[in-house]
């Protein structure tokens, strides 16, 4: 964590009257936009590099931004449906605006709306340069966004919350990228995005396993309820160590069946993240340690430190499996 961000801690919990951009900023969660633009990033450098198309830069800055308000809306959205049904009553170091009482219910609503309509609205500016293909693509990840927390079955309240991340932030983030990219869409965007994927869920698990109480007690349903706290951690273990084990599989797929690109053998370098890795995991088993409760309370913040490295390792086997042509 960086000294900005411990500045921005300590002003939070100091009591002191926050400014307007503060308010907004704490509610929009801006340090969580990694989780969703990654797929974007990656799905472009996949496009330029292993599909050999022409980068189009105006419509990737469109793509990388329309996925940010989206995100920022979805995440407005949820703080509001999850404050009325009980769920969030306390307010993490930097997030709970509307929790706080900075930010009221109306206001996140209205905001988070209004985010979802600019997002669509960049979403259409890239579906009059791409065509159908991306449209269909971005119709789907902005009803997964909305269904998120609203309806009368939302996804989080119904166990499907992993699906739906899985894939706005991973497989649909890729394929969308790719497609703005080549003009058409294909299988290998959303299959290479899978590892990363995983790690993305690995977040929201890590959050709904520490909250299993309090979600229980809002009547709703996440896989972390649904496993309980010790078979969480073997979920999230699967979670954590699974996008290796992927990456190795495809590496040898690719060049046992010739059914398309060989993956690169630079996507090897991901094992460099291996160790943070493992280090996340012995957290998680140490939960019930008194002095390492604060460690665990942060998972989700530490697990999207490592889906960011892994993401990072990805593009960058991609550039060196292009400039060394593995």
């Amino acid at each position: 964590m960086n000294s900005q961000t411990h500045s921005s801690i300590r002003k939070i919990s100091s009591g002191e009257p926050p400014s307007w951009t503060r308010k907004w900023l704490v509610a929009m969660r801006p340090f969580a936009l990694p989780a969703s633009t990654m797929s974007v990033l990656f799905g472009t450098a996949l496009a330029v590099t292993v599909g050999e198309a022409p980068f189009k830069g105006l419509l990737f800055l469109a793509a990388l931004l329309g996925m940010a308000i989206l995100h920022t809306g979805a995440n407005l959205l949820n703080d509001v449906y999850d404050y009325k049904k009980g769920i969030d009553r306390e307010a993490n170091p930097v997030s709970g605006g509307v929790v706080r009482g900075w930010v009221t219910q109306r206001e996140a609503l209205v905001a988070g709306w209004l985010f979802l309509v600019v997002g669509s609205g960049i979403g259409l500016f890239i579906y009059s340069q791409v065509g159908t293909p991306i449209l269909l693509i971005g119709v789907a990840g902005v009803l997964i966004g909305i269904l998120y927390t609203w309806g009368p079955l939302p996804l989080k309240y119904c166990a499907l919350g992993d699906l739906a991340v899985f894939l706005n932030f991973g497989v649909l983030g890729a394929l969308g990228a790719w497609t703005v990219q080549t003009g058409t869409a294909s299988w290998l965007p959303a299959v290479w995005a899978v590892p990363m994927s995983l790690l993305v869920v690995g977040i929201l698990h890590s959050n709904n396993w520490r909250d299993i109480r309090s979600d229980s007690a809002g009547d709703i349903r996440t896989m972390a309820i649904l496993f309980g706290d010790r078979r969480s951690e073997g979920y999230y273990a699967f979670l954590l160590f699974a996008p290796f084990i992927l990456i190795v599989v495809l590496l040898s797929i690719s060049r046992a069946v010739d059914i398309g690109p060989k993956m690169p053998l630079t996507f090897l370098v991901t094992l460099l993240a291996v160790p943070l890795a493992v280090k996340l995991k012995r957290r998680g088993e140490l939960r019930r340690d008194p002095a390492r409760v604060r460690d665990f309370l942060a998972l989700d913040g530490a697990t999207a430190q490592l889906n960011l490295l892994f993401g990072l390792l990805c593009i960058a086997a991609l550039g060196l499996g292009s400039l060394i042509g593995t």
